[in-house]
């Protein structure tokens, strides 16, 4: 057992975009020329399955291209002195190969596939495409184990249960726009300390009373852990 606080890490698309993968906030309707609601909605499915297969290809290969960056590295490390749950909204694996143990996967994982008639049969796929007609264990198609607009989200309950044994909350990088998942932040207890980290203060949430490091998620989090060594997040 890792000695207290309980460290819930909330983080968003704003960390993964310093190791180069385009964020939606950044794409502005258009992601890699693909319109964002026909490939990721499960209308979008629907309407057109082998487009969405296409594009999160090219996804699941762009994030094998890339590196986990400092922040994702200095999350891993909280876990030598700290019990830590990371809570992320995004779907690329950066976390787990920083060497982050406990990570919760909101939206679903680019590496893994699922059965599109039961999401429960998923499977590890890695960095290989999905194809139309690759079949999943109950014979029916494959497709990416991700949680489109539309869609319930499974991790939600779990991690709003963990939200509330927060000891200490640190959310990074996410715009807290996208519900259910920015309603997350609602779950922590009233004694948990509240940090957030972003160079831009989301608008759709209050943060009176939060500890607030208007900074890129790499240098933030240096801030963020000086903070904590010194007890500035202590007493609270």
């Amino acid at each position: 057992m890792k000695p207290e606080p309980h460290i819930v890490v909330l983080t968003g698309a704003g960390i993964s975009a310093e190791s180069g993968l385009l964020t939606f906030r950044d794409a502005g309707g258009l992601w890699e020329g693909y319109d964002i609601n026909e490939v990721a909605s499960i209308e979008g499915w629907r309407k057109d399955p082998e487009k969405v297969l296409r594009f999160y290809n090219m996804r699941r290969r762009q994030a094998f291209d890339v590196e986990p960056n400092n922040a994702h590295i200095k999350v891993a490390e909280l876990q030598k002195d700290f019990r830590v749950t990371v809570i992320t909204q995004n779907v690329d694996d950066l976390h787990e190969r920083a060497g982050s143990e406990n990570v919760i996967h909101l939206h679903g994982e680019l590496t893994k596939a699922c059965s599109e008639v039961d999401r429960s049969l998923s499977i590890e796929i890695g960095d290989k495409p999905i194809n139309w007609g690759d079949k999943a264990p109950d014979g029916a198609q494959l497709r990416p184990d991700i949680v489109w607009f539309g869609e319930m989200v499974p991790m939600i309950e779990v991690a709003a249960g963990i939200m509330s044994q927060a000891d200490i909350l640190l959310v990074i990088g996410t715009s807290l726009a996208v519900y259910p998942a920015a309603g997350l932040i609602h779950a922590a207890p009233d004694f948990a300390v509240k940090v957030l980290i972003d160079p831009n203060i989301p608008e759709f949430q209050s943060f009176d009373g939060w500890s607030i490091i208007q900074d890129k998620a790499t240098t933030g989090i240096e801030v963020f852990i000086r903070n904590l060594k010194e007890g500035h997040y202590s007493g609270k």
